[in-house]
Protein backbone atom coordinates (compact mmCIF):
# COMPACT_ATOMS: atom_id res chain seq x y z
CA UNK A 1 0.00 0.00 0.00
CA UNK A 2 2.79 2.35 -0.09
CA UNK A 3 3.67 2.62 -3.82
CA UNK A 4 7.40 0.89 -3.57
CA UNK A 5 7.90 -0.69 -7.60
CA UNK A 6 9.72 -3.91 -7.23
CA UNK A 7 12.39 -2.55 -9.90
CA UNK A 8 13.86 0.25 -7.42
CA UNK A 9 15.49 -3.56 -5.67
CA UNK A 10 16.13 -5.39 -9.08
CA UNK A 11 15.78 -2.99 -11.43
CA UNK A 12 13.75 -3.67 -14.71
CA UNK A 13 15.52 -7.59 -15.96
CA UNK A 14 16.91 -8.09 -13.05
CA UNK A 15 20.34 -5.89 -13.86
CA UNK A 16 20.32 -4.43 -10.78
CA UNK A 17 22.12 -5.69 -7.52
CA UNK A 18 20.15 -5.62 -4.80
CA UNK A 19 20.43 -3.54 -1.55
CA UNK A 20 19.12 -6.08 1.17
CA UNK A 21 18.98 -4.48 4.91
CA UNK A 22 17.63 -5.87 7.72
CA UNK A 23 16.92 -4.03 11.26
CA UNK A 24 16.72 -6.27 14.11
CA UNK A 25 17.39 -4.90 18.07
CA UNK A 26 20.48 -4.28 19.20
CA UNK A 27 20.70 -6.67 21.99
CA UNK A 28 19.52 -9.61 19.39
CA UNK A 29 21.36 -8.71 16.16
CA UNK A 30 24.15 -11.10 17.49
CA UNK A 31 21.82 -14.02 17.25
CA UNK A 32 21.04 -13.07 14.00
CA UNK A 33 24.40 -13.05 12.72
CA UNK A 34 24.73 -16.55 14.42
CA UNK A 35 21.71 -17.84 12.53
CA UNK A 36 23.05 -16.67 8.88
CA UNK A 37 26.36 -18.42 9.93
CA UNK A 38 24.33 -21.65 10.57
CA UNK A 39 22.16 -20.96 7.24
CA UNK A 40 24.33 -20.88 4.89
CA UNK A 41 27.68 -22.13 6.98
CA UNK A 42 30.47 -20.24 8.80
CA UNK A 43 33.09 -21.17 5.84
CA UNK A 44 30.68 -18.95 3.15
CA UNK A 45 29.67 -16.38 5.58
CA UNK A 46 32.30 -13.20 6.20
CA UNK A 47 31.87 -9.68 8.04
CA UNK A 48 32.41 -6.94 5.58
CA UNK A 49 35.98 -5.50 5.58
CA UNK A 50 36.67 -1.83 5.81
CA UNK A 51 39.71 0.01 5.21
CA UNK A 52 40.12 2.78 7.59
CA UNK A 53 42.53 5.61 5.51
CA UNK A 54 44.72 8.38 6.64
CA UNK A 55 42.53 11.28 7.50
CA UNK A 56 43.66 14.83 6.18
CA UNK A 57 44.49 16.51 10.26
CA UNK A 58 46.49 13.20 10.61
CA UNK A 59 48.34 13.41 7.10
CA UNK A 60 49.54 17.32 8.15
CA UNK A 61 50.84 15.76 11.77
CA UNK A 62 52.52 13.02 9.74
CA UNK A 63 54.20 15.49 7.47
CA UNK A 64 55.20 17.80 10.34
CA UNK A 65 57.04 15.09 12.72
CA UNK A 66 59.21 14.34 9.19
CA UNK A 67 59.97 18.15 8.76
CA UNK A 68 61.30 18.11 12.43
CA UNK A 69 62.77 14.65 12.22
CA UNK A 70 64.55 15.78 9.21
CA UNK A 71 65.50 19.07 10.25
CA UNK A 72 63.32 20.31 7.04
CA UNK A 73 61.53 23.57 6.54
CA UNK A 74 58.67 23.80 4.06
CA UNK A 75 55.91 25.93 2.68
CA UNK A 76 52.48 25.81 3.50
CA UNK A 77 51.59 24.88 -0.01
CA UNK A 78 54.43 22.22 0.20
CA UNK A 79 53.19 20.83 3.64
CA UNK A 80 49.42 20.16 1.77
CA UNK A 81 51.62 18.78 -1.07
CA UNK A 82 52.76 16.15 1.07
CA UNK A 83 50.14 16.00 3.21
CA UNK A 84 47.66 15.06 -0.01
CA UNK A 85 50.23 12.21 -0.80
CA UNK A 86 49.13 10.71 2.39
CA UNK A 87 45.32 11.18 2.54
CA UNK A 88 43.71 7.96 2.16
CA UNK A 89 46.85 6.16 2.19
CA UNK A 90 45.82 2.46 4.40
CA UNK A 91 46.00 3.16 8.24
CA UNK A 92 44.51 -0.10 9.98
CA UNK A 93 41.35 -2.42 8.56
CA UNK A 94 38.01 -2.62 10.53
CA UNK A 95 34.95 -4.05 9.98
CA UNK A 96 31.08 -3.13 8.43
CA UNK A 97 29.04 -2.56 11.74
CA UNK A 98 26.62 -4.92 10.19
CA UNK A 99 27.43 -6.07 7.39
CA UNK A 100 27.78 -9.85 5.57
CA UNK A 101 29.23 -11.21 2.62
CA UNK A 102 27.82 -14.37 2.00
CA UNK A 103 30.06 -16.62 -0.38
CA UNK A 104 28.16 -18.94 -2.99
CA UNK A 105 27.89 -22.33 -2.09
CA UNK A 106 29.96 -24.31 -4.60
CA UNK A 107 32.96 -21.38 -4.13
CA UNK A 108 35.32 -20.38 -1.36
CA UNK A 109 36.21 -16.91 0.04
CA UNK A 110 39.75 -17.18 -1.89
CA UNK A 111 37.96 -17.49 -5.20
CA UNK A 112 37.48 -14.06 -4.59
CA UNK A 113 39.64 -11.96 -1.88
CA UNK A 114 42.31 -13.25 1.19
CA UNK A 115 40.48 -12.98 4.22
CA UNK A 116 41.77 -11.73 7.63
CA UNK A 117 41.30 -10.78 11.18
CA UNK A 118 40.05 -7.24 11.69
CA UNK A 119 43.12 -4.66 12.44
CA UNK A 120 45.23 -7.97 12.16
CA UNK A 121 44.64 -8.84 15.81
CA UNK A 122 44.76 -12.79 16.04
CA UNK A 123 42.79 -12.90 19.40
CA UNK A 124 39.32 -12.20 17.89
CA UNK A 125 36.65 -14.51 16.30
CA UNK A 126 35.99 -12.26 13.74
CA UNK A 127 37.06 -13.05 10.18
CA UNK A 128 36.67 -10.01 7.45
CA UNK A 129 36.77 -10.06 3.92
CA UNK A 130 40.33 -8.86 3.03
CA UNK A 131 39.52 -5.99 0.20
CA UNK A 132 37.11 -3.26 1.27
CA UNK A 133 33.35 -4.64 0.49
CA UNK A 134 32.55 -2.20 -1.90
CA UNK A 135 34.98 -3.63 -4.25
CA UNK A 136 32.50 -7.00 -4.34
CA UNK A 137 29.26 -5.42 -3.94
CA UNK A 138 28.67 -6.09 -7.63
CA UNK A 139 29.80 -9.57 -7.56
CA UNK A 140 28.90 -11.04 -4.02
CA UNK A 141 25.50 -11.02 -2.05
CA UNK A 142 25.70 -8.86 1.01
CA UNK A 143 23.37 -8.71 4.06
CA UNK A 144 23.50 -5.69 6.24
CA UNK A 145 21.83 -7.16 9.28
CA UNK A 146 22.14 -3.94 11.92
CA UNK A 147 21.31 -3.41 15.61
CA UNK A 148 18.72 -0.30 16.23
CA UNK A 149 17.27 0.88 18.99
CA UNK A 150 13.41 1.30 17.53
CA UNK A 151 12.72 -2.90 17.60
CA UNK A 152 14.17 -2.98 21.14
CA UNK A 153 11.94 0.08 22.36
CA UNK A 154 8.51 -1.58 20.83
CA UNK A 155 9.30 -4.84 22.28
CA UNK A 156 9.66 -3.32 25.50
CA UNK A 157 6.16 -0.94 25.68
CA UNK A 158 4.22 -4.19 23.86
CA UNK A 159 5.88 -6.11 26.93
CA UNK A 160 5.06 -3.78 29.87
CA UNK A 161 1.65 -2.63 28.34
CA UNK A 162 0.54 -6.26 26.66
CA UNK A 163 -0.19 -4.87 23.61
CA UNK A 164 0.60 -6.10 20.11
CA UNK A 165 2.55 -2.82 18.49
CA UNK A 166 1.40 -4.72 14.74
CA UNK A 167 -2.39 -4.16 15.27
CA UNK A 168 -1.64 0.06 15.79
CA UNK A 169 -3.43 1.48 13.09
CA UNK A 170 -1.28 4.27 11.19
CA UNK A 171 -3.55 6.67 10.34
CA UNK A 172 -4.72 7.14 13.75
CA UNK A 173 -5.70 11.00 14.21
CA UNK A 174 -4.02 11.85 17.73
CA UNK A 175 -0.93 10.28 17.00
CA UNK A 176 -0.82 12.38 13.83
CA UNK A 177 -1.48 15.11 15.41
CA UNK A 178 1.76 15.26 17.43
CA UNK A 179 3.43 16.31 13.85
CA UNK A 180 2.00 19.12 13.78
CA UNK A 181 1.39 20.10 17.39
CA UNK A 182 1.60 19.33 21.02
CA UNK A 183 -1.90 19.56 21.72
CA UNK A 184 -2.50 15.83 21.70
CA UNK A 185 -0.08 15.46 24.68
CA UNK A 186 -2.46 18.48 26.02
CA UNK A 187 0.42 20.72 26.10
CA UNK A 188 0.55 24.30 24.34
CA UNK A 189 2.44 25.29 21.43
CA UNK A 190 4.13 28.18 22.96
CA UNK A 191 6.47 25.75 24.93
CA UNK A 192 10.21 27.26 24.27
CA UNK A 193 11.59 23.83 25.02
CA UNK A 194 9.05 21.47 23.03
CA UNK A 195 8.68 23.91 20.47
CA UNK A 196 4.89 23.78 17.98
CA UNK A 197 5.20 19.94 17.69
CA UNK A 198 4.95 16.29 19.87
CA UNK A 199 7.81 14.33 18.71
CA UNK A 200 10.60 14.86 21.13
CA UNK A 201 11.70 11.13 21.65
CA UNK A 202 10.33 9.73 18.40
CA UNK A 203 12.68 8.20 16.17
CA UNK A 204 13.50 9.93 12.98
CA UNK A 205 11.37 13.03 14.42
CA UNK A 206 12.94 13.96 17.64
CA UNK A 207 15.52 15.96 16.80
CA UNK A 208 15.81 20.23 16.44
CA UNK A 209 16.33 19.85 12.75
CA UNK A 210 13.39 17.30 11.40
CA UNK A 211 11.24 18.99 14.36
CA UNK A 212 11.55 22.27 12.41
CA UNK A 213 11.04 20.47 9.49
CA UNK A 214 7.28 19.21 10.90
CA UNK A 215 6.74 23.29 11.53
CA UNK A 216 7.74 24.17 7.73
CA UNK A 217 5.79 21.02 6.29
CA UNK A 218 2.99 20.28 8.71
CA UNK A 219 2.42 16.94 7.79
CA UNK A 220 -1.05 15.56 7.74
CA UNK A 221 -0.96 11.73 6.69
CA UNK A 222 1.55 8.80 6.74
CA UNK A 223 3.06 9.06 3.00
CA UNK A 224 4.01 12.91 3.84
CA UNK A 225 5.92 11.48 7.18
CA UNK A 226 7.75 8.96 4.85
CA UNK A 227 8.63 11.71 2.40
CA UNK A 228 9.92 13.55 5.34
CA UNK A 229 12.12 10.82 6.54
CA UNK A 230 13.49 10.82 2.82
CA UNK A 231 14.18 14.20 3.61
CA UNK A 232 16.05 13.88 6.27
CA UNK A 233 18.57 10.79 5.45
CA UNK A 234 19.16 12.49 1.74
CA UNK A 235 21.95 14.61 0.85
CA UNK A 236 21.31 17.48 -0.57
CA UNK A 237 17.61 17.03 -0.71
CA UNK A 238 16.18 19.42 1.67
CA UNK A 239 18.03 22.40 2.12
CA UNK A 240 18.96 24.68 -0.48
CA UNK A 241 16.10 21.80 -2.56
CA UNK A 242 13.40 20.63 -1.40
CA UNK A 243 12.52 23.33 1.70
CA UNK A 244 13.11 26.37 -0.87
CA UNK A 245 10.67 24.81 -3.29
CA UNK A 246 8.03 23.87 -0.48
CA UNK A 247 8.05 27.47 1.48
CA UNK A 248 8.01 29.82 -1.69
CA UNK A 249 4.60 27.75 -2.69
CA UNK A 250 6.47 26.64 -6.19
CA UNK A 251 5.67 22.75 -5.09
CA UNK A 252 3.85 21.00 -2.49
CA UNK A 253 5.24 18.41 0.19
CA UNK A 254 3.86 15.37 -1.96
CA UNK A 255 5.14 16.97 -5.78
CA UNK A 256 8.79 17.04 -4.38
CA UNK A 257 11.56 14.10 -4.38
CA UNK A 258 11.93 12.74 -1.01
CA UNK A 259 12.54 9.32 -1.87
CA UNK A 260 14.60 7.94 -5.09
CA UNK A 261 11.13 5.94 -6.19
CA UNK A 262 9.57 9.05 -5.91
CA UNK A 263 11.56 9.92 -8.99
CA UNK A 264 10.90 6.72 -11.49
CA UNK A 265 6.99 6.87 -10.41
CA UNK A 266 6.73 10.27 -11.17
CA UNK A 267 8.85 10.36 -14.29
CA UNK A 268 6.71 6.72 -15.82
CA UNK A 269 3.30 8.94 -15.11
CA UNK A 270 4.48 11.47 -16.89
CA UNK A 271 5.10 9.36 -20.12
CA UNK A 272 8.75 8.52 -20.24
CA UNK A 273 10.39 4.99 -20.34
CA UNK A 274 10.27 3.09 -17.79
CA UNK A 275 13.58 2.00 -18.23
CA UNK A 276 15.19 4.91 -18.72
CA UNK A 277 13.14 6.49 -15.57
CA UNK A 278 14.59 4.03 -13.26
CA UNK A 279 18.46 4.96 -15.23
CA UNK A 280 17.86 8.84 -14.66
CA UNK A 281 16.58 7.66 -10.79
CA UNK A 282 19.60 5.66 -10.23
CA UNK A 283 22.03 8.40 -11.68
CA UNK A 284 20.46 10.95 -9.52
CA UNK A 285 20.38 9.06 -6.28
CA UNK A 286 23.77 8.15 -6.68
CA UNK A 287 24.77 11.98 -7.07
CA UNK A 288 26.34 11.24 -10.76
CA UNK A 289 23.95 13.91 -11.80
CA UNK A 290 25.35 16.55 -9.33
CA UNK A 291 28.46 15.67 -10.43
CA UNK A 292 28.66 14.79 -14.13
CA UNK A 293 25.39 16.36 -15.26
CA UNK A 294 22.39 14.85 -16.89
CA UNK A 295 22.96 12.12 -19.69
CA UNK A 296 22.35 13.23 -23.70
CA UNK A 297 18.98 13.78 -24.33
CA UNK A 298 17.65 13.36 -20.63
CA UNK A 299 16.74 16.86 -19.95
CA UNK A 300 14.91 17.53 -23.83
CA UNK A 301 13.17 14.31 -22.78
CA UNK A 302 11.75 14.97 -19.54
CA UNK A 303 10.82 18.33 -20.55
CA UNK A 304 8.86 17.26 -23.93
CA UNK A 305 6.96 14.83 -21.33
CA UNK A 306 5.94 18.06 -19.27
CA UNK A 307 8.42 17.89 -16.39
CA UNK A 308 8.47 21.50 -14.84
CA UNK A 309 12.16 22.93 -14.94
CA UNK A 310 11.89 23.22 -11.36
CA UNK A 311 11.62 19.54 -10.76
CA UNK A 312 14.35 19.25 -13.19
CA UNK A 313 16.84 21.58 -11.71
CA UNK A 314 15.93 19.90 -7.89
CA UNK A 315 17.32 16.38 -9.54
CA UNK A 316 20.26 17.83 -10.24
CA UNK A 317 21.27 19.01 -6.68
CA UNK A 318 20.58 16.07 -5.17
CA UNK A 319 23.82 13.90 -3.94
CA UNK A 320 22.59 10.85 -2.30
CA UNK A 321 18.54 9.67 -2.00
CA UNK A 322 16.89 7.38 0.83
CA UNK A 323 15.11 4.16 -0.95
CA UNK A 324 11.65 4.68 0.33
CA UNK A 325 11.25 1.00 1.53
CA UNK A 326 13.63 2.25 4.60
CA UNK A 327 11.86 5.36 4.92
CA UNK A 328 8.83 3.00 5.49
CA UNK A 329 10.30 0.60 7.91
CA UNK A 330 11.78 3.38 9.68
CA UNK A 331 8.55 5.50 10.35
CA UNK A 332 6.30 2.79 10.82
CA UNK A 333 8.28 1.67 13.90
CA UNK A 334 8.35 5.67 14.60
CA UNK A 335 4.39 6.03 14.13
CA UNK A 336 3.95 2.95 16.54
CA UNK A 337 5.98 4.57 19.52
CA UNK A 338 4.42 7.53 18.43
CA UNK A 339 1.17 6.03 19.49
CA UNK A 340 2.38 4.54 22.70
CA UNK A 341 3.66 8.46 23.24
CA UNK A 342 -0.08 9.72 23.30
CA UNK A 343 -2.08 6.85 24.77
CA UNK A 344 0.29 4.62 27.29
CA UNK A 345 2.70 7.90 28.16
CA UNK A 346 4.36 6.33 31.45
CA UNK A 347 5.52 3.34 29.40
CA UNK A 348 6.27 5.11 26.72
CA UNK A 349 9.19 7.58 29.24
CA UNK A 350 10.04 4.01 31.24
CA UNK A 351 11.41 2.68 27.48
CA UNK A 352 12.80 5.88 26.33
CA UNK A 353 14.87 6.77 29.18
CA UNK A 354 15.88 2.94 29.28
CA UNK A 355 17.60 3.64 25.77
CA UNK A 356 18.89 6.61 26.95
CA UNK A 357 20.43 5.27 30.19
CA UNK A 358 21.89 2.23 28.54
CA UNK A 359 23.90 4.99 26.70
CA UNK A 360 25.45 7.01 29.27
CA UNK A 361 22.15 10.13 28.49
CA UNK A 362 20.58 9.84 31.48
CA UNK A 363 22.13 11.38 34.46
CA UNK A 364 19.68 10.65 37.58
CA UNK A 365 20.88 13.92 39.61
CA UNK A 366 20.35 16.28 37.01
CA UNK A 367 16.67 14.45 35.82
CA UNK A 368 15.14 13.57 38.67
CA UNK A 369 15.63 16.82 40.70
CA UNK A 370 12.70 18.57 39.21
CA UNK A 371 11.61 20.46 36.38
CA UNK A 372 13.31 23.76 37.05
CA UNK A 373 16.56 21.34 37.29
CA UNK A 374 15.78 20.74 33.88
CA UNK A 375 14.95 23.30 32.94
CA UNK A 376 18.11 25.37 34.24
CA UNK A 377 20.42 22.30 32.49
CA UNK A 378 18.63 23.03 29.12
CA UNK A 379 19.32 26.84 29.38
CA UNK A 380 22.70 26.06 30.45
CA UNK A 381 23.80 24.39 27.55
CA UNK A 382 21.64 25.73 24.63
CA UNK A 383 23.55 29.31 25.80
CA UNK A 384 27.12 27.49 25.76
CA UNK A 385 28.81 28.11 22.80
CA UNK A 386 31.53 25.42 23.24
CA UNK A 387 28.34 22.56 24.28
CA UNK A 388 30.18 19.37 23.31
CA UNK A 389 28.55 16.21 21.39
CA UNK A 390 28.09 14.83 24.72
CA UNK A 391 26.32 17.79 25.93
CA UNK A 392 23.90 18.07 23.36
CA UNK A 393 23.58 14.28 23.52
CA UNK A 394 22.48 15.02 26.94
CA UNK A 395 20.07 17.93 25.89
CA UNK A 396 17.95 15.96 24.00
CA UNK A 397 17.49 13.36 26.86
CA UNK A 398 16.99 17.09 29.18
CA UNK A 399 14.02 18.00 26.41
CA UNK A 400 12.06 14.69 27.26
CA UNK A 401 12.66 15.10 30.56
CA UNK A 402 11.15 18.71 30.38
CA UNK A 403 8.25 17.64 28.50
CA UNK A 404 7.62 15.02 30.97
CA UNK A 405 7.41 17.19 34.06
CA UNK A 406 4.81 19.51 31.61
CA UNK A 407 2.77 16.08 31.04
CA UNK A 408 1.98 16.10 35.02
CA UNK A 409 4.26 12.93 35.72
CA UNK A 410 7.27 12.58 38.41
CA UNK A 411 10.00 10.36 39.21
CA UNK A 412 10.12 8.28 42.23
CA UNK A 413 13.26 8.61 44.34
CA UNK A 414 15.71 5.68 43.79
CA UNK A 415 15.15 2.67 46.25
CA UNK A 416 18.38 0.35 47.11
CA UNK A 417 15.28 -2.07 47.60
CA UNK A 418 12.69 -1.49 44.79
CA UNK A 419 14.89 -0.30 41.94
CA UNK A 420 15.44 -2.45 38.88
CA UNK A 421 19.36 -2.39 37.76
CA UNK A 422 18.49 -1.12 34.30
CA UNK A 423 14.85 -0.61 34.01
CA UNK A 424 12.58 2.33 34.84
CA UNK A 425 9.55 1.21 36.52
CA UNK A 426 5.93 2.49 36.28
CA UNK A 427 4.31 2.88 39.89
CA UNK A 428 1.10 4.68 39.87
CA UNK A 429 1.34 7.89 37.98
CA UNK A 430 5.74 7.87 38.39
CA UNK A 431 8.63 6.33 36.88
CA UNK A 432 11.59 4.82 39.76
CA UNK A 433 14.73 5.20 37.80
CA UNK A 434 16.97 2.11 37.86
CA UNK A 435 20.58 2.34 39.51
CA UNK A 436 22.61 2.22 36.20
CA UNK A 437 20.78 6.09 35.90
CA UNK A 438 23.29 7.41 38.56
CA UNK A 439 25.77 8.78 36.25
CA UNK A 440 29.35 6.50 36.21
CA UNK A 441 27.47 3.48 37.75
CA UNK A 442 27.71 0.44 35.01
CA UNK A 443 25.81 -2.25 34.49
CA UNK A 444 27.82 -4.76 36.38
CA UNK A 445 27.23 -2.56 39.31
CA UNK A 446 24.03 -2.04 39.14
CA UNK A 447 22.83 -5.25 38.52
CA UNK A 448 25.20 -6.13 42.09
CA UNK A 449 23.40 -3.68 43.68
CA UNK A 450 19.67 -5.08 42.63
CA UNK A 451 20.73 -8.69 43.30
CA UNK A 452 21.72 -8.12 47.20
CA UNK A 453 18.83 -5.30 47.46
CA UNK A 454 16.36 -8.16 47.01
CA UNK A 455 17.36 -10.51 49.61
CA UNK A 456 19.40 -8.33 52.28
CA UNK A 457 18.75 -4.78 54.47
CA UNK A 458 21.44 -3.39 54.91
CA UNK A 459 22.15 -1.36 58.47
CA UNK A 460 24.76 0.89 57.33
CA UNK A 461 26.55 2.08 54.11
CA UNK A 462 29.72 0.22 55.20
CA UNK A 463 28.07 -3.01 54.62
CA UNK A 464 26.56 -2.14 51.79
CA UNK A 465 30.03 -1.57 50.55
CA UNK A 466 31.85 -4.92 51.98
CA UNK A 467 28.64 -6.50 50.31
CA UNK A 468 28.84 -5.21 47.22
CA UNK A 469 32.03 -5.17 46.24
CA UNK A 470 31.61 -3.57 42.64
CA UNK A 471 30.00 -0.75 44.37
CA UNK A 472 32.29 2.72 44.62
CA UNK A 473 32.47 5.13 47.40
CA UNK A 474 31.78 7.83 45.77
CA UNK A 475 28.75 5.99 43.99
CA UNK A 476 27.61 5.35 47.04
CA UNK A 477 27.62 8.53 48.01
CA UNK A 478 25.66 9.70 44.74
CA UNK A 479 23.03 7.05 45.89
CA UNK A 480 23.02 8.86 49.24
CA UNK A 481 22.51 12.13 47.78
CA UNK A 482 19.42 10.84 45.83
CA UNK A 483 17.50 9.41 48.59
CA UNK A 484 18.48 5.39 47.76
CA UNK A 485 19.86 4.65 50.90
CA UNK A 486 17.54 6.17 53.20
CA UNK A 487 18.44 7.48 56.93
CA UNK A 488 21.40 5.05 56.38
CA UNK A 489 24.11 5.87 58.86
CA UNK A 490 27.79 5.45 57.19
CA UNK A 491 29.04 2.86 59.90
CA UNK A 492 26.91 0.04 62.15
CA UNK A 493 29.61 0.50 64.82
CA UNK A 494 27.96 2.29 68.34
CA UNK A 495 30.30 4.42 70.16
CA UNK A 496 29.90 4.56 74.47
CA UNK A 497 31.68 7.84 74.97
Amino acid sequence: GFDIPFETFLGFGGDKVPDIDLNFSGEYQANAHKYTNELFGSDHVFRAGTIGGVAEKTAFGYVKKYLEKTGRTASKAEEARLAAGCVGVKRTTGQHPGGLVVIPQDMEICDFCPAQHPADDKDTDIITTHFEYHCMEDNLLKLDELGHDDPTMIRMLEDMTGLDAKQIRLDDPETMGIFKSAAPLGLDDDDPIIGRTGTIGIPEFGTGFTRQMLVDTQPENFDTLVRLSGFSHGTDVWLGNAKDLITSGTATVRETVGCRDDIMLYLISRGLDPKLSFKIMENVRKGRVKKGGFQEGWVETMKEHGVPDWYIDSLAKIAYLFPKAHAVAYVMMAFRIAWFKVHRPLEFYAAYFYRRSQKGGFDAKLMCMGAETVRSAIRKIRENPDATDKDDDLLTTLEACWEFYKRGFTFLPIDLYKSDALKFKVEGGALRPPFVAVSGLGEATAQDLADHGRGEEFVSMEELLNTCAKLSRSNALDLRDLGALGSMPESSQISLF
